[in-house]
């Protein structure tokens, strides 16, 4: 019996990947290379490794690594302070869904970034508990994220599901052995995700679709 959600938290409640790639790309468009959505769906949705690996024959050094990360972080902050970014139906299928189960959000967000992204979200009552990424050592695809989420709410594999955009998402969470929706995005759509329980185009499918589980 479903018991608990597990939701990634960017690109599924908070359209902020997009934002994310901005941030990003206008940082190495800065250095002279252009990240496009098709690198960044590989390198970020997909691998989860980032793309500071394009810079090894610039010969900067690691502080200069540093600067440039520090300034994506800045503009990405910048972004997310001045946007609305909870998607259409996130509000309404949250209240609806915690009638019924147990939620939590496992996010590889900074800490400071997830507080700033859900200053005016009002939806973070709806949740037992956030995870983010200072609680872990190991990141999707990985799946220490669920792991670890899994031992916190205290339930067993087959009582939980988990709600993703990305096949790094999904991946973590197959590694993990739990369930998983997909709902993808613009930049994530061209992803594999023929390992997910359910691949859907709306939050709005989800109470339905698992209500039948």
């Amino acid at each position: 019996m479903l018991k608990s959600i597990f939701w990634d938290n960017d690109g599924v409640l908070v359209d902020t990947e997009r934002l994310y790639y901005l941030a990003n790309k206008s940082v190495f468009e800065s250095i002279g290379i252009e990240l496009t959505k098709k690198m960044y769906l590989e390198y970020f949705l997909i691998k989860g490794t980032g793309a500071w690996h394009l810079t090894k024959d610039y010969g900067f050094s690691q502080s200069r690594l540093e600067e440039l990360r520090n300034t994506r972080d800045a503009l990405f902050s910048q972004m997310i302070s001045m946007e609305k970014m909870l998607f259409e139906g996130v509000r309404e299928t949250l209240s609806i869904l915690s009638e019924k189960y147990r939620m939590s959000i496992i996010t590889g967000s900074r800490r400071d970034h997830f507080d700033l992204i859900h200053r005016t979200t009002n939806i973070l009552h709806f949740f037992d508990f956030v995870l983010t990424a200072e609680d872990f050592t190991k990141y999707k695809p990985d799946p220490q994220p669920y792991n670890i989420a899994l031992q916190r709410s205290g339930l067993k594999k087959e009582e939980c599901i988990i709600i993703e955009d990305t096949e790094r998402g999904l991946a973590s969470a197959a590694a993990a052995g739990i369930k998983c929706i997909v709902i993808p995005h613009e930049l994530s759509r061209e992803g594999n995700f023929s390992t997910a329980y359910k691949i859907l185009s709306s939050i709005s499918s989800l109470p339905g679709i698992l209500s039948e589980i």
